[in-house]
């Protein structure tokens, strides 16, 4: 694995990069390690290329690793923002395209990082006084979109999970469009990067607490219904 420090369907990109991983005479993978994170601490970019595939694919990991390391498929994020080299004219400017994209990837993650530490409080103050990091590629819930890193903060209490996440973007685009996803086991919404955290929380607070009321509405009139029909059975 090569380094460079700079201090879709998941389950078709799981199947991908399993498919890859047993044949590495075809792969080409280069590292990108992002320390002194305020909540990450520590994350490492993997570009990954497949000549025989022709897939070009950005993935994440927590934790600093560098050349020589092994990763299994398990241990890696797959995160849609990915490198576009196709319009370099030679190898100084194909070298000069990735610095600059592997750039704006390393910006996304650095901003999206400082504002996951700005919630900390917020949401601690306003979604109970347990919170936690959770420095992992797994998900308890089902997201709308994906998730740009793989480090979430977690309130047990309102059964909140925040984590930032992206819009499927290639890197010579620019940034990609950035957010915070607030979720609960069967509700989701995801606010701006730069939104106010205090004011997001509240409003998921509230909103979720709508739906959960409207869950319970839309359960016990579909049971009464189940009633009134069991009722005509019998009497019939």
């Amino acid at each position: 694995m090569h380094e460079e420090d700079f201090t879709t369907d998941p389950a078709d990109s799981e199947e991908l990069l399993r498919r890859a991983l047993l044949d590495e005479a075809s792969a080409v993978t280069v590292s990108l390690r992002i320390d002194g994170l305020p909540v990450s601490h520590a994350v490492t970019v993997i570009f990954y290329a497949r000549r025989d595939l022709g897939t070009l694919q950005t993935y994440l990991t927590p934790g600093s690793f560098g050349a020589g390391a092994r990763l299994a498929a398990r241990d890696l994020m797959r995160v849609p923002c990915d490198l576009d080299l196709a319009d370099a004219e030679d190898r100084q400017d194909a070298e000069r395209l990735y610095a600059e994209q592997a750039r704006v990837l390393r910006d996304a993650l650095l901003s999206a990082d400082i504002v996951l530490d700005v919630w900390r409080e917020p949401l601690q103050e306003l979604a109970g006084r347990t919170l936690t990091v959770e420095h992992s590629i797994d998900s308890p819930v089902r997201l709308p979109v994906p998730r740009l890193l793989p480090t979430a903060l977690v309130a047990p209490d309102a059964q909140m999970f925040v984590t930032p996440v992206c819009s499927a973007r290639t890197l010579a685009e620019g940034r990609p469009p950035l957010g915070i996803a607030c979720s609960q086991p069967d509700f989701t919404r995801v606010y701006p990067l730069s939104d106010d955290p205090e004011r997001c929380v509240e409003d998921f607070l509230e909103v979720s607490a709508a739906h959960a009321r409207g869950v319970a509405e839309r359960l016990a009139h579909q049971e009464a219904s189940v009633e009134r029909f069991l009722e005509l059975s019998e009497a019939a």
